[in-house]
């Protein structure tokens, strides 16, 4: 290949070009790849020539050609499909590697803005007009996207951007249509975009997102595909069943450490025996007495029986519970408005949870799922996750969680989980791997080994149970460098 030389050479007019053109092809310095296409790259397959410059071959066939319909929308075309551009007659051009088919129309450029060499892009109204065309599809792949996919986009539009946005794309829409010649397109547009603000009849909405918008309880789209991801493996999942009597020794002591643990993990970092005489004996510490309090009030919920045993049995008595406990873990910390939900977006790192105006249409979707559950250990782990995932409150959302999990156990007769020191890292890494991922099995895994632990420890006496939880490395911090042991 010569130094410097173009990849793509186009046919030419002009004879002294086309000459040299013929010369370099006789030479086997060129090779035709498509009418009117040559290339110097004698290397690379033609339908990979073709398609990274495929708007460069576009705007020499046809110049002055608007990007628009599904490729305007979709941002791109991928390898092997197929390039929409308006123009002013119609015609399919099959290339290897891309499919160039153009779409007669009166050629406005209203609309648009000026792209690569000579092609224009549809803007954002103009491009949700022209994939609110009718459209047949012969073969192939049709120019428009399907109508759910515009609603989705909209209601994914108001979900960021919010009311005001969508209201402003719908006026300058209007004066575009009636410009170019779309009125019909822009009146099943304003019939969209009504009934997601709430104007107009949700019957014409199809996807689940933009009804429950519309009707004041929009949910998070993303979250809830991991709540199904959840749901669903668990249900394929054989769990395990481990059932605990707890008698009032046995209620005491587990509480305790699922207590001390759970706000340890929270970085309320207390010696356990310290932690025990705040708790049993109400001695807080001294200079920390937020702290203090924060454990009191855990043990306070995890230790009564009639309160672990109330499960929510609707979307409203979900949100109550959560708020009333919220209210009593939270009550010695007023900066964070306790048994109230957030009203200001809440991270881990580099995690943004639900943002507050989805939160309650996102609890009431996870509850749906909730109710599908009726294996013990399942709904324990679903509802930890829900709660873990939304992160409705501005603090305590883990121990809510957890608290949340371990009521659907014990209500049932089952052996409570709590997360020992040393797992505290596996509990996280599981965690964030179904949030990022969507892969469940090791948080499911997770769960089942930390039962499975708590199982094996003697609750009935405080003395055995401490002792067997220490050589079990259950205290130890995960970067001590040892394991967590089965007793």
């Amino acid at each position: 290949m010569k130094k410097f030389s173009p990849e793509i050479v186009f046919s030419s007019k002009n004879n002294g070009k086309s000459k040299q053109i013929s010369q370099q092809l006789k030479a086997g310095l060129l090779c035709k790849i498509a009418p009117k296409v040559y290339t110097t790259n004698l290397e690379d397959a033609p339908l990979e020539i073709i398609y990274r410059n495929r708007y460069q071959i576009a705007s020499h066939l046809f110049p002055g050609a608007i990007i628009s319909h599904r490729t305007a929308f979709e941002g791109d075309v991928k390898l092997g499909g197929t390039l929409f551009l308006t123009y002013s007659y119609r015609r399919n051009l099959s290339l290897p590697g891309l499919t160039i088919q153009l779409i007669k129309n009166e050629f406005s450029k209203e609309g648009t803005s000026k792209y690569l060499e000579t092609l224009y892009l549809s803007g954002y109204e103009r491009t949700l007009l022209e994939n609110l065309q009718p459209s047949r599809q012969r073969s192939g792949i049709c120019k428009t996207v399907d109508r759910v996919v515009v609603e989705q986009r909209l209601e994914m539009l108001c979900q960021i951007k919010g009311e005001t946005e969508l209201n402003r794309l719908r006026e300058n829409a209007k004066t575009l249509a009636a410009s170019i010649g779309m009125k019909p397109e822009y009146e099943q547009l304003n019939e969209i975009m009504s009934a997601i603000l709430g104007t107009h009849s949700i019957e014409v909405l199809k996807t689940a997102s933009a009804r429950a918008r519309a009707q004041g309880l929009p949910y998070d789209t993303a979250v809830l595909e991991r709540f199904m991801s959840l749901n669903a493996a668990l249900r394929s999942t054989v769990l395990p069943i481990r059932e605990l009597t707890e008698t009032l020794p046995i209620l005491r002591n587990i509480a305790f450490f699922d207590a001390y643990f759970s706000n340890f993990i929270e970085g309320t970092e207390f010696d356990p025996e310290e932690a025990a005489d705040i708790m049993f004996n109400n001695r807080l510490s001294e200079y920390r007495h937020e702290d203090s309090h924060d454990i009191i009030a855990t043990y306070n919920i995890v230790s009564n029986v009639t309160e672990m045993c109330f499960l929510p049995d609707s979307p409203e008595i979900f949100e109550t519970l959560l708020k009333k406990r919220h209210a009593i873990l939270l009550a010695a910390r007023k900066d964070k408005q306790p048994g109230k939900f957030k009203e200001i977006i809440n991270y881990a790192g580099n995690t943004k949870f639900v943002l507050p105006k989805l939160l309650r249409g996102t609890l009431a979707k996870g509850f749906e799922l909730y109710r599908l559950l009726d294996n013990p250990f399942a709904r324990a782990a679903f509802i930890m996750f829900v709660v873990s995932e939304v992160h409705p409150f501005l603090d305590g959302n883990g121990r809510l969680a957890r608290i949340m999990m371990n009521a659907d156990l014990v209500f049932a007769g089952q052996c409570r989980i709590f997360i020992p020191t040393v797992f505290h890292e596996d509990y996280l890494l599981t965690l964030r791997r179904l949030t990022r991922g969507g892969d469940a099995e090791p948080y499911i895994k997770m769960l089942n080994k930390a039962q499975e632990f708590v199982s094996k420890i003697n609750f009935d006496n405080y003395d055995k149970a401490i002792k067997m939880l220490y050589a079990s490395n259950a205290f130890a911090k995960h970067d001590e460098g040892v394991y967590l042991k089965m007793p």
